[in-house]
């Protein structure tokens, strides 16, 4: 097993470079697509290392494939991180806080692409302790769960074609210290949803000339509550929201139409595709029942669950319980959240671990997405760590 305990230390005599990387990232945030910047950082800091680099993957995108120097053949591993921020404007009055009005990283993502960073460094360091093929995937767009797709589309699962896979969360909501790493559904699948109630205009006090689609939609959002409480099993976990609701002009018009959109989210695919089918059922009934008419569209591009392999995430636990010893190392630690990283564990076995990042005695408590978020950086290390003993099993076993 890598000694994971030295690659702390020597994580740690790299800590100010790390930190650096992530305040100027955080300083500098690029939404979907737009990872401009940062992807000509992380391009040229690969390069400086002896990876050989491919910009422009999946849009902004960047992959750097090393081998190493160790005998026998050894795996292909992916490992992967994501860089875009959000549009939000950013509330943390620190030095490094966001130069760019309305994005901010608030999700952590200027840690991963640092964490990244760093973990392609130690293991360029010591290429002789690990065979095989490390190939890093620095992936754009993971807020609006485009951008694993579209570098999958560019082709980052061929030449090399990786046969495993490892990635992390920063967690604001797990104290500094505790890792996660749960087998199985991890994080939800995610899917989205349009209805448009149509009707027939009418006056708002001769509703009986019409047929009133905000009624219907009314109605139809109160029945999509049935579908968890009464079609799926109770054993499993699942989420209907409607998101948002669009329709009518004023208080005495009844309009011809009315749009309303959701989500959906599972830990299994065969939920996910019972909730589909019903919403689409609810809706056309129930719209019909009130004599509108319901057009349903379920959107393409849903992500599946996050899936970890047992065995590559207790590769992760053996080194996590090591590094910060077994009581705060969990196993049960899921979200309904979703995260394009799932297409990359559904072509592959992998393990996603989360590394707790909040420290409430610093004042560090806020949940992801907030414009108050930040992120103890003293993970930072434990993180870099954490994956680069994990990735050097991963890649010799």
């Amino acid at each position: 097993m890598t000694d994971v305990e030295r690659l702390r230390r020597e994580a740690e005599a790299r800590r100010d470079r790390l930190i650096a990387t992530r305040r100027d990232l955080h300083a500098h945030p690029e939404i979907a697509f737009q990872e401009i910047r940062t992807a000509d950082i992380v391009a040229h800091r690969l390069a400086e290392l002896g990876f050989e680099v491919q910009t422009g993957v999946g849009k902004t995108g960047v992959v750097g494939v090393m081998e190493g120097e160790r005998a026998g053949d050894g795996h292909t591993l992916l490992l992967r991180f994501d860089m875009d921020a959000l549009p939000i404007h950013e509330q943390v009055d620190v030095p490094f806080r966001s130069q760019r009005d309305g994005w901010m990283h608030a999700c952590g993502h200027d840690a991963h692409t640092a964490i990244g960073l760093s973990v392609a460094e130690l293991l360029a360091a010591d290429r002789a302790a690990w065979s095989g093929t490390a190939k890093f995937v620095f992936q754009p767009a993971e807020e609006i769960v485009a951008g694993a797709r579209a570098m999958i589309d560019d082709g980052v699962l061929e030449n090399p074609r990786p046969d495993r896979a490892l990635s992390l969360h920063v967690f604001s909501t797990l104290p500094t210290g505790v890792i996660a790493m749960t087998d199985g559904p991890t994080m939800a699948g995610s899917g989205a949803f349009t209805i448009t109630v149509r009707g027939r205009g009418a006056h708002g006090a001769m509703p009986h000339q019409g047929a009133d689609p905000i009624l219907g939609a009314a109605h139809i959002i109160t029945a999509l509550q049935s579908i968890v409480s009464r079609n799926v099993n109770p054993m499993e976990q699942a989420v209907v929201t409607v998101g948002y609701v669009h329709g009518g002009t004023a208080h005495n018009i009844i309009p011809d139409d009315v749009e309303l959109g959701g989500t959906t989210r599972a830990f299994s695919t065969a939920v996910g595709d019972l909730l589909n089918q019903r919403i689409q059922e609810i809706a056309q009934h129930t719209a019909r029942a009130l004599g509108v008419e319901a057009v349903v569209s379920i959107s393409e591009s849903a992500t599946p669950p996050l899936i970890n392999d047992a065995g590559l995430a207790e590769v992760v636990r053996r080194q996590a319980r090591r590094l910060v010893g077994a009581e705060h190392v969990r196993t049960d630690v899921r979200l309904m959240g979703a995260e394009d990283a799932a297409l990359f564990l559904q072509a592959m076995p992998g393990a996603y671990v989360f590394v707790g990042a909040g420290n409430p005695a610093k004042g560090i408590d806020e949940p992801h997405h907030s414009p108050r978020f930040q992120i103890d950086e003293d993970a930072l290390p434990i993180a870099v760590a954490l994956l680069t003993a994990s990735a050097i099993d991963m890649l010799n076993d």
